[in-house]
């Protein structure tokens, strides 16, 4: 699986990681756990749900930031009747942070902008029992079926679903929490999907950069004042990630708060990339390399409106 890897993405991080770019290359060959996050807005009690999986045979472990999900072995979750039920929602572990850090009202207005296929939009509709109102927004309409299937199934009922680009998005002061979990170069997929590096190279990494900030101009726009954006990629690329918070930082005029989850291990943030300097606030976001949680590669940044 090694050759799969190319040269030139080996190599990337190394000025960033140095000596521990080996560990960071070996956790990108390891397969990636499977892991279920529990619906509460089917399951009354999560710990004893749990407890009944595990006397059934499934063997679980807790992800340390989330007290209803788990990783799972010995058994296919998605091919049970408790995932056709929906009172379990399969979902990688790194991927159940966005919704956590933007934390909802149960009384909020709330905007998904990338939406489909629904892993984050359904959490945002547990994490709010239901109340207020998710708006879940995706370009792609093939991606909007998934989501629909995933909202029906999960028993997602406070959301209502759009189909526009995001970009084109003309809407001022109007949701008190947006959640922009854009589309990316996917670096930190690579243990779930290689085809992630057949279409890898740093100019997409660049292009990409352009449209998320693209997407996070109109995302401020959109928000009240005092407003909350979790902005998160599942990539590793700085022109994706830490360029992209600090041209919210210096362009737009956001503010930036410090990611903190419990239990969650991070890694220090970039401020310096290829003669690139960025805003000593980015060191408030959250980077997560595969090796430090044994996950996908990730990234969080949560930032404020005045």
């Amino acid at each position: 699986m090694a050759m799969m890897i190319p040269n030139s993405f080996r190599e990337r991080y190394v000025p960033i990681l140095g000596a521990k770019n080996r560990e960071f290359l070996r956790f990108c060959e390891l397969p990636l756990k499977k892991t279920i996050r529990i619906n509460t807005l089917k399951v009354e009690n999560p710990l004893e749900y749990a407890k009944s999986l595990k006397e059934r045979g499934w063997i679980l472990e807790k992800i340390p930031w989330c007290d209803y999900a788990y990783n799972v072995e010995g058994i296919e979750p998605g091919k049970t009747e408790d995932y056709f039920y929906g009172k379990i929602y399969i979902q990688e572990a790194a991927s159940i942070l966005p919704s956590l850090a933007l934390n909802p009202k149960e009384t909020d207005f709330v905007m998904d902008m990338c939406a489909a296929p629904g892993s984050k939009t359904t959490h945002l509709a547990q994490l709010m029992k239901n109340r207020g109102c998710i708006v879940a927004n995706d370009t792609s309409y093939q991606r909007i079926k998934a989501l629909m299937f995933n909202l029906e199934l999960t028993g997602s009922l406070n959301v209502v679903v759009t189909e526009m680009d995001a970009t084109r998005l003309n809407i001022e002061d109007r949701f008190d929490r947006i959640l922009i979990d854009a589309p990316c170069s996917c670096e930190g997929t690579i243990r779930k999907n290689w085809k992630a590096l057949s279409r890898w190279h740093p100019k997409v990494c660049r292009f990409m950069g352009s449209r998320q900030k693209a997407l996070l101009k109109v995302g401020a726009r959109a928000l009240k004042p005092g407003g909350t954006i979790i902005y998160s990629t599942c990539t590793l690329a700085p022109e994706e990630n830490e360029a992209v918070v600090d041209y919210g930082i210096n362009k737009i005029g956001l503010s930036v708060e410090k990611v903190d989850i419990k239990g969650l291990k991070t890694s220090e943030c970039v401020t310096e990339w290829e003669k690139e300097k960025y805003d000593e606030e980015v060191k408030k976001c959250a980077r997560i390399w595969p090796q430090d949680n044994d996950t996908e590669g990730f990234f969080v940044a949560k930032l404020k409106k005045p």
